[in-house]
Protein backbone atom coordinates (compact mmCIF):
# COMPACT_ATOMS: atom_id res chain seq x y z
CA UNK A 1 0.00 0.00 0.00
CA UNK A 2 3.02 2.17 0.63
CA UNK A 3 5.09 1.42 -2.48
CA UNK A 4 3.14 4.01 -4.74
CA UNK A 5 4.23 6.62 -2.23
CA UNK A 6 7.75 5.66 -1.76
CA UNK A 7 7.88 5.27 -5.22
CA UNK A 8 6.74 8.99 -5.70
CA UNK A 9 9.18 10.08 -3.19
CA UNK A 10 12.33 8.54 -5.12
CA UNK A 11 11.07 10.32 -8.47
CA UNK A 12 11.22 13.32 -6.60
CA UNK A 13 14.38 12.75 -4.86
CA UNK A 14 15.84 11.88 -8.35
CA UNK A 15 14.09 14.97 -9.90
CA UNK A 16 15.76 17.03 -7.30
CA UNK A 17 19.67 15.33 -7.45
CA UNK A 18 19.50 16.17 -10.93
CA UNK A 19 18.49 19.53 -10.50
CA UNK A 20 21.05 20.02 -8.38
CA UNK A 21 23.19 18.40 -10.49
CA UNK A 22 22.86 20.96 -13.41
CA UNK A 23 23.07 23.54 -11.44
CA UNK A 24 25.71 23.00 -9.54
CA UNK A 25 29.11 24.71 -11.29
CA UNK A 26 31.82 22.35 -12.98
CA UNK A 27 34.82 22.39 -10.94
CA UNK A 28 36.84 23.85 -13.84
CA UNK A 29 33.71 26.58 -13.78
CA UNK A 30 34.58 27.45 -10.35
CA UNK A 31 38.01 28.44 -10.72
CA UNK A 32 37.57 31.00 -13.16
CA UNK A 33 37.85 34.45 -13.24
CA UNK A 34 36.18 36.85 -15.49
CA UNK A 35 38.82 40.05 -16.14
CA UNK A 36 37.49 43.35 -18.05
CA UNK A 37 40.22 45.73 -19.78
CA UNK A 38 38.73 48.96 -21.16
CA UNK A 39 39.70 50.21 -23.92
CA UNK A 40 38.31 53.12 -26.35
CA UNK A 41 36.93 53.08 -29.83
CA UNK A 42 36.72 50.31 -31.83
CA UNK A 43 38.50 51.39 -34.33
CA UNK A 44 41.36 53.09 -32.47
CA UNK A 45 44.95 51.16 -30.94
CA UNK A 46 43.47 50.84 -27.64
CA UNK A 47 40.69 48.61 -28.49
CA UNK A 48 43.21 46.64 -30.26
CA UNK A 49 45.38 46.62 -27.67
CA UNK A 50 43.33 44.95 -25.03
CA UNK A 51 42.21 42.12 -27.96
CA UNK A 52 45.89 41.74 -28.44
CA UNK A 53 46.58 40.93 -24.71
CA UNK A 54 43.12 39.10 -24.22
CA UNK A 55 44.29 37.13 -27.02
CA UNK A 56 47.38 36.15 -25.20
CA UNK A 57 45.74 35.72 -22.19
CA UNK A 58 43.01 33.62 -23.23
CA UNK A 59 45.39 30.84 -24.71
CA UNK A 60 46.04 29.97 -21.16
CA UNK A 61 42.83 30.42 -19.86
CA UNK A 62 43.31 26.49 -18.72
CA UNK A 63 46.37 26.59 -16.50
CA UNK A 64 45.31 30.41 -15.11
CA UNK A 65 41.67 30.01 -14.77
CA UNK A 66 41.52 33.41 -16.22
CA UNK A 67 39.31 34.73 -19.19
CA UNK A 68 39.71 37.87 -20.42
CA UNK A 69 37.49 40.61 -22.37
CA UNK A 70 37.26 43.95 -23.89
CA UNK A 71 35.23 46.48 -23.28
CA UNK A 72 34.57 49.58 -25.81
CA UNK A 73 34.50 52.59 -23.60
CA UNK A 74 34.80 56.42 -23.85
CA UNK A 75 38.40 56.73 -23.06
CA UNK A 76 41.20 57.03 -20.76
CA UNK A 77 39.33 59.41 -18.08
CA UNK A 78 36.06 56.41 -17.89
CA UNK A 79 38.72 53.91 -17.87
CA UNK A 80 40.40 55.00 -14.71
CA UNK A 81 37.34 55.97 -13.12
CA UNK A 82 35.79 52.90 -13.74
CA UNK A 83 38.80 50.86 -12.27
CA UNK A 84 38.64 52.95 -9.08
CA UNK A 85 34.78 51.92 -8.96
CA UNK A 86 35.38 48.14 -9.38
CA UNK A 87 33.93 47.96 -12.55
CA UNK A 88 36.97 47.67 -14.75
CA UNK A 89 40.21 45.40 -13.82
CA UNK A 90 42.37 47.21 -16.01
CA UNK A 91 41.91 49.59 -18.45
CA UNK A 92 43.93 51.63 -21.16
CA UNK A 93 44.94 55.49 -20.33
CA UNK A 94 47.36 58.08 -21.92
CA UNK A 95 50.06 58.82 -19.54
CA UNK A 96 48.88 62.47 -18.60
CA UNK A 97 45.93 61.14 -17.31
CA UNK A 98 47.48 58.36 -15.79
CA UNK A 99 49.50 61.09 -13.83
CA UNK A 100 46.59 63.35 -13.03
CA UNK A 101 44.58 60.60 -12.05
CA UNK A 102 47.02 59.48 -9.41
CA UNK A 103 47.93 63.23 -8.13
CA UNK A 104 44.32 64.54 -8.18
CA UNK A 105 45.14 66.97 -10.90
CA UNK A 106 43.55 67.93 -14.13
CA UNK A 107 40.56 66.65 -14.73
CA UNK A 108 40.36 64.67 -11.49
CA UNK A 109 39.62 66.65 -7.89
CA UNK A 110 40.66 64.30 -5.75
CA UNK A 111 43.79 61.67 -5.59
CA UNK A 112 43.19 58.14 -7.01
CA UNK A 113 45.99 56.61 -4.53
CA UNK A 114 45.00 52.71 -5.25
CA UNK A 115 45.86 54.06 -9.18
CA UNK A 116 48.08 51.45 -9.90
CA UNK A 117 50.70 50.87 -13.20
CA UNK A 118 50.97 47.56 -15.16
CA UNK A 119 52.92 48.60 -18.18
CA UNK A 120 53.08 50.87 -20.74
CA UNK A 121 52.68 50.10 -24.90
CA UNK A 122 52.90 52.52 -27.36
CA UNK A 123 53.42 56.27 -28.19
CA UNK A 124 50.71 58.21 -28.94
CA UNK A 125 50.71 61.89 -30.83
CA UNK A 126 48.23 64.22 -30.81
CA UNK A 127 46.76 63.91 -34.06
CA UNK A 128 45.27 67.02 -35.67
CA UNK A 129 43.41 66.15 -38.73
CA UNK A 130 41.64 68.86 -41.35
CA UNK A 131 39.30 69.09 -44.35
CA UNK A 132 42.07 70.08 -46.86
CA UNK A 133 39.56 72.62 -47.73
CA UNK A 134 39.36 74.13 -44.24
CA UNK A 135 42.96 75.40 -45.38
CA UNK A 136 43.99 74.82 -41.71
CA UNK A 137 47.94 75.01 -40.76
CA UNK A 138 48.21 75.69 -37.27
CA UNK A 139 46.04 75.00 -34.07
CA UNK A 140 45.20 79.09 -34.25
CA UNK A 141 43.70 78.46 -37.62
CA UNK A 142 41.07 76.43 -36.14
CA UNK A 143 39.41 79.84 -34.65
CA UNK A 144 36.36 80.09 -36.16
CA UNK A 145 35.82 76.38 -37.34
CA UNK A 146 33.97 73.57 -36.89
CA UNK A 147 35.96 71.32 -34.27
CA UNK A 148 35.49 68.08 -32.55
CA UNK A 149 37.28 68.44 -29.30
CA UNK A 150 36.47 65.16 -28.34
CA UNK A 151 33.88 63.11 -25.92
CA UNK A 152 33.78 63.78 -22.30
CA UNK A 153 35.71 61.09 -20.36
CA UNK A 154 38.17 60.78 -23.04
CA UNK A 155 41.77 61.65 -23.22
CA UNK A 156 41.55 63.29 -26.05
CA UNK A 157 39.44 65.55 -24.38
CA UNK A 158 41.46 66.23 -21.25
CA UNK A 159 44.57 66.98 -23.15
CA UNK A 160 42.46 69.47 -26.16
CA UNK A 161 40.94 71.13 -22.79
CA UNK A 162 44.75 71.42 -21.90
CA UNK A 163 46.06 72.54 -25.35
CA UNK A 164 43.08 75.55 -25.64
CA UNK A 165 44.56 76.36 -21.80
CA UNK A 166 48.09 77.44 -23.36
CA UNK A 167 46.98 78.91 -26.24
CA UNK A 168 44.98 81.50 -24.45
CA UNK A 169 41.85 79.95 -26.28
CA UNK A 170 38.58 78.04 -25.32
CA UNK A 171 35.86 76.15 -26.98
CA UNK A 172 34.06 79.13 -27.49
CA UNK A 173 36.44 80.49 -30.43
CA UNK A 174 35.38 77.73 -32.29
CA UNK A 175 31.93 78.17 -34.33
CA UNK A 176 31.02 75.10 -33.76
CA UNK A 177 32.80 72.51 -30.70
CA UNK A 178 31.71 68.93 -31.23
CA UNK A 179 31.89 66.37 -28.66
CA UNK A 180 31.89 62.79 -31.42
CA UNK A 181 33.41 59.84 -30.24
CA UNK A 182 36.52 58.72 -32.16
CA UNK A 183 34.33 56.25 -33.83
CA UNK A 184 32.16 59.79 -35.53
CA UNK A 185 35.08 62.04 -36.21
CA UNK A 186 36.16 61.08 -39.63
CA UNK A 187 33.31 60.61 -41.64
CA UNK A 188 31.74 63.75 -39.77
CA UNK A 189 35.04 65.36 -41.45
CA UNK A 190 34.39 64.06 -44.39
CA UNK A 191 30.36 64.66 -44.72
CA UNK A 192 31.35 68.43 -44.12
CA UNK A 193 29.63 68.42 -40.67
CA UNK A 194 33.21 69.53 -39.08
CA UNK A 195 36.46 71.26 -40.28
CA UNK A 196 38.92 69.50 -38.19
CA UNK A 197 39.49 67.09 -35.07
CA UNK A 198 41.77 66.75 -32.79
CA UNK A 199 42.80 62.86 -31.55
CA UNK A 200 45.14 61.06 -29.12
CA UNK A 201 46.22 57.57 -31.26
CA UNK A 202 48.99 55.40 -31.90
CA UNK A 203 49.90 55.35 -35.42
CA UNK A 204 49.25 53.74 -37.82
CA UNK A 205 45.68 54.22 -37.15
CA UNK A 206 42.53 53.38 -39.22
CA UNK A 207 40.66 55.57 -37.58
CA UNK A 208 43.20 58.53 -39.18
CA UNK A 209 43.43 56.40 -42.68
CA UNK A 210 39.81 56.32 -43.38
CA UNK A 211 39.31 60.84 -43.82
CA UNK A 212 43.18 60.53 -45.30
CA UNK A 213 42.06 58.00 -47.98
CA UNK A 214 38.35 58.59 -48.26
CA UNK A 215 38.16 62.72 -48.89
CA UNK A 216 41.94 63.42 -48.79
CA UNK A 217 41.96 65.10 -45.43
CA UNK A 218 45.43 66.74 -43.81
CA UNK A 219 47.17 66.32 -41.12
CA UNK A 220 48.28 69.58 -39.07
CA UNK A 221 51.84 70.08 -37.02
CA UNK A 222 50.88 71.20 -33.47
CA UNK A 223 54.48 72.88 -33.47
CA UNK A 224 54.17 76.40 -31.43
CA UNK A 225 55.60 77.86 -28.64
CA UNK A 226 52.23 76.75 -26.86
CA UNK A 227 52.90 73.12 -27.31
CA UNK A 228 56.66 73.30 -26.63
CA UNK A 229 55.51 74.85 -22.82
CA UNK A 230 53.63 71.71 -22.15
CA UNK A 231 56.79 69.77 -23.12
CA UNK A 232 59.02 71.49 -20.71
CA UNK A 233 56.47 71.54 -18.06
CA UNK A 234 55.02 68.15 -18.04
CA UNK A 235 57.46 65.06 -18.05
CA UNK A 236 54.36 62.61 -19.37
CA UNK A 237 54.87 64.53 -22.90
CA UNK A 238 57.29 64.08 -25.20
CA UNK A 239 57.82 66.01 -29.32
CA UNK A 240 56.73 63.35 -31.84
CA UNK A 241 56.66 62.86 -35.45
CA UNK A 242 54.30 61.14 -37.68
CA UNK A 243 56.32 60.53 -40.68
CA UNK A 244 55.30 61.71 -44.23
CA UNK A 245 53.99 58.98 -46.40
CA UNK A 246 52.24 57.33 -43.47
CA UNK A 247 48.65 58.58 -44.64
CA UNK A 248 47.40 58.87 -48.25
CA UNK A 249 47.59 62.70 -49.33
CA UNK A 250 49.99 63.60 -46.83
CA UNK A 251 53.33 63.21 -47.85
CA UNK A 252 55.44 65.43 -45.47
CA UNK A 253 55.96 64.55 -41.98
CA UNK A 254 54.15 66.09 -39.07
CA UNK A 255 55.45 67.51 -36.45
CA UNK A 256 53.59 66.94 -32.93
CA UNK A 257 53.69 65.77 -29.04
CA UNK A 258 51.92 63.29 -27.60
CA UNK A 259 52.05 60.49 -24.33
CA UNK A 260 52.14 56.90 -24.01
CA UNK A 261 49.39 54.68 -23.51
CA UNK A 262 49.63 52.93 -20.45
CA UNK A 263 47.63 49.86 -19.13
CA UNK A 264 46.32 50.77 -15.63
CA UNK A 265 44.63 48.45 -12.35
CA UNK A 266 44.06 49.07 -9.29
CA UNK A 267 45.40 47.84 -5.76
CA UNK A 268 42.52 46.26 -5.08
CA UNK A 269 42.83 43.90 -8.16
CA UNK A 270 44.94 40.64 -6.95
CA UNK A 271 48.61 40.31 -7.83
CA UNK A 272 48.01 37.14 -9.04
CA UNK A 273 45.40 37.99 -11.80
CA UNK A 274 47.89 41.42 -12.60
CA UNK A 275 50.87 38.71 -12.77
CA UNK A 276 49.21 36.40 -14.94
CA UNK A 277 48.24 39.24 -17.39
CA UNK A 278 51.86 41.06 -17.20
CA UNK A 279 53.71 37.59 -17.85
CA UNK A 280 50.90 36.14 -20.32
CA UNK A 281 52.24 39.67 -22.52
CA UNK A 282 56.02 39.91 -21.83
CA UNK A 283 56.26 35.89 -22.16
CA UNK A 284 54.89 36.57 -25.79
CA UNK A 285 56.13 40.27 -26.71
CA UNK A 286 57.52 38.67 -30.00
CA UNK A 287 53.83 37.74 -31.04
CA UNK A 288 52.44 40.72 -29.06
CA UNK A 289 54.32 42.90 -31.70
CA UNK A 290 53.10 41.54 -34.60
CA UNK A 291 49.19 41.80 -34.04
CA UNK A 292 49.23 45.82 -34.81
CA UNK A 293 51.37 47.83 -37.00
CA UNK A 294 51.79 50.16 -33.81
CA UNK A 295 53.55 47.31 -31.50
CA UNK A 296 56.32 47.28 -34.01
CA UNK A 297 58.89 48.94 -31.72
CA UNK A 298 57.68 47.73 -28.56
CA UNK A 299 60.92 47.11 -25.84
CA UNK A 300 60.53 45.53 -22.73
CA UNK A 301 63.23 47.86 -21.45
CA UNK A 302 60.74 51.26 -22.22
CA UNK A 303 57.08 48.83 -21.42
CA UNK A 304 58.20 49.04 -18.00
CA UNK A 305 59.33 52.77 -17.72
CA UNK A 306 57.88 55.36 -19.92
CA UNK A 307 54.78 56.96 -19.01
CA UNK A 308 54.14 54.94 -15.33
CA UNK A 309 53.31 57.80 -13.24
CA UNK A 310 51.48 55.71 -10.48
CA UNK A 311 53.29 52.56 -8.82
CA UNK A 312 53.64 49.49 -10.39
CA UNK A 313 51.00 46.87 -9.43
CA UNK A 314 52.72 43.94 -7.15
CA UNK A 315 51.71 41.74 -9.32
CA UNK A 316 53.53 43.29 -12.54
CA UNK A 317 56.77 44.22 -10.18
CA UNK A 318 56.50 40.15 -8.97
CA UNK A 319 57.06 39.50 -13.22
CA UNK A 320 59.60 42.60 -13.35
CA UNK A 321 61.89 41.03 -10.31
CA UNK A 322 61.50 37.86 -11.55
CA UNK A 323 62.83 38.80 -15.10
CA UNK A 324 65.77 41.00 -13.16
CA UNK A 325 64.26 44.10 -15.05
CA UNK A 326 63.94 45.95 -11.93
CA UNK A 327 65.69 45.39 -8.82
Amino acid sequence: MHQPRLAARAGLCAVALAAAAVLAPAPARAQQKFVTIGTGGVTGVYYAVGGAICRLVNKDRAKTGLRCSVESTGGSVYNVNAVHAGELDFGMAQSDVQYQAYNGTGSFKTADKDLRSVFAVHAEPFTMVARKEANIQSFKDLKGKRVNIGNPGSGTRAAMDELLAAEHMSAADFSLASELKADEHGPALCDNKIDAFFYGVGHPSANIQDPTTTCGAKLVSLDDAATAELIKKNSYYAKITIPGGLYANNPQPTVTYGVAATMISSAKVPADVVYAITKAVFDNLDEFKKLHPAFANLSAANMIKDGLSAPIHDGALRYYKEKGWIK
